[in-house]
């Protein structure tokens, strides 16, 4: 029998699903919305470097969706908030320590841009764990180090070097998402391929790693990179001079198979295995996330909506902009309440016309449906 407690809970939640689906705007046709669920296959070249395949472990491959019965309440508002939103989006929500994933397009490949810095990351604290490398260790960056877009350490270089830790560097990278911190950390691990190859041995399915900021913006601006570009804005003038034609379609080109592409479903997996120390040792997982906990960026993406007395880590990824679309606005994290129970989630918009408001809006309605449908169990 169904106590009166659990129909309350369970009535306050499809409530939920109607309120949080009025937060979204219109859904697009529903041929747009087919053709955005599924990944294309082809591996295409930029105009500078391959594309390289996902890194998928050797074994088989389990789904991981479907060992236990996720809430069917959140299923709904989950399905709904993906249905409504105008633009190509990706959720997961996977609850760490059950078997259960509830996504929308989860499979489907997203522009990761700076939540790709978490792998980077995760791969440098793996490279400490096996005593290849030590976070107190020192090196120097110069001004051919330097990368683009949001780069405060650029503000360091006083006299053109400025030596410091991989300590701090790893901490610029994950609260504040300097670009050039995150390089000085990809170099010290031995570049993309090392990252690639961690993620396979601790078998992250479907996460794509690309071949660095410089060389990933530059492609998707249409650009081939120069090292001048890291000057002031000398990169946002070069892509200003570009004819539109050739914007959209590097930028088409980049949607159509971001080779920083990852699954919502594939990112949570994640999530919870940082959590549960299967990424890394425990050491590690606790500074990393202790980290996380103090990132700067997207205050009002999903942790806006996360409810008082609850702990929310993460990190963000913001891709460029050709009007009237935006690329690659992500947030993804791990959502802990009151009594310890934690949830993995990923919110990718691959593509929109929608303002930042209606972006956020949708993100802070997925960590009020999660809180609500853990409420109501």
């Amino acid at each position: 029998m169904t106590s009166n407690k659990n129909r309350g809970g369970s009535a306050r939640l499809v409530l939920l699903i109607a309120a949080l689906s009025a937060c979204v705007s219109a859904p697009e046709s529903r041929q747009a919305e087919a053709a955005a669920a599924v990944p294309r296959k082809p591996q295409p070249k930029t105009n500078t470097w391959p594309i390289r395949p996902v890194a998928n472990p050797p074994e088989p491959y389990r789904d991981i969706d479907q060992n236990e019965a996720p809430p069917p309440a959140l299923v709904a508002v989950v399905r709904n908030l993906g249905q409504s939103f105008s633009g190509k989006v990706g959720i997961a929500v996977r609850r760490i320590g059950a078997d259960w994933t509830v996504a929308w397009n989860g499979n489907a490949l997203f522009p990761q841009q700076s939540v790709s810095k978490l792998w980077v990351s995760m791969t440098f604290l793996d490279a400490v764990d096996r005593g290849k490398l030590r976070i107190t260790d020192t090196t120097t960056i110069t001004r051919n180090d330097l990368t683009l877009f949001h780069q405060p350490s650029a503000m360091m270089l006083k006299d053109g070097m400025w030596t410091t830790s991989y300590s701090d560097l790893l901490r610029r990278a994950m609260t504040q998402s300097d670009n050039t911190a995150n390089d000085a950390l990809l170099r010290a691990v031995g570049g993309p391929e090392a990252v690639r190859s961690y993620l396979a041995r601790k078998a992250i399915r479907d996460v794509r790693f690309g071949p660095g900021e410089r060389l990933l913006q530059s492609a998707t601006a249409g650009l081939d990179w120069r090292q001048d570009y890291s000057v002031g804005r000398n990169f946002y003038a070069a892509r200003a001079k570009l004819p539109m034609t050739v914007r959209v379609k590097a930028l088409d080109a980049y949607l159509a198979n971001p080779p920083d592409g990852a699954a919502p479903s594939s990112i949570v997996q994640a999530l919870a295995r940082l959590k549960q120390n299967r990424m890394l040792s425990p050491a590690s997982s606790r500074l990393l996330m202790s980290i996380m906990s103090e990132a700067k960026t997207g205050p009002r993406r999903i942790k806006g909506g996360v409810p008082p007395g609850w702990t929310y880590l993460h990190k963000t990824g913001t891709g460029q902009d050709l009007p009237p679309r935006s690329t690659g606005y992500n947030d993804i994290g791990i959502m802990t309440a009151p009594d310890g129970t934690s949830y993995a989630i990923a919110v990718m918009i691959g593509s929109t016309t929608q303002p930042i408001p209606a972006r956020m809006e949708l993100m802070q309605a997925v960590s009020r449906a999660v809180a609500a449908n853990h409420q109501a169990h």
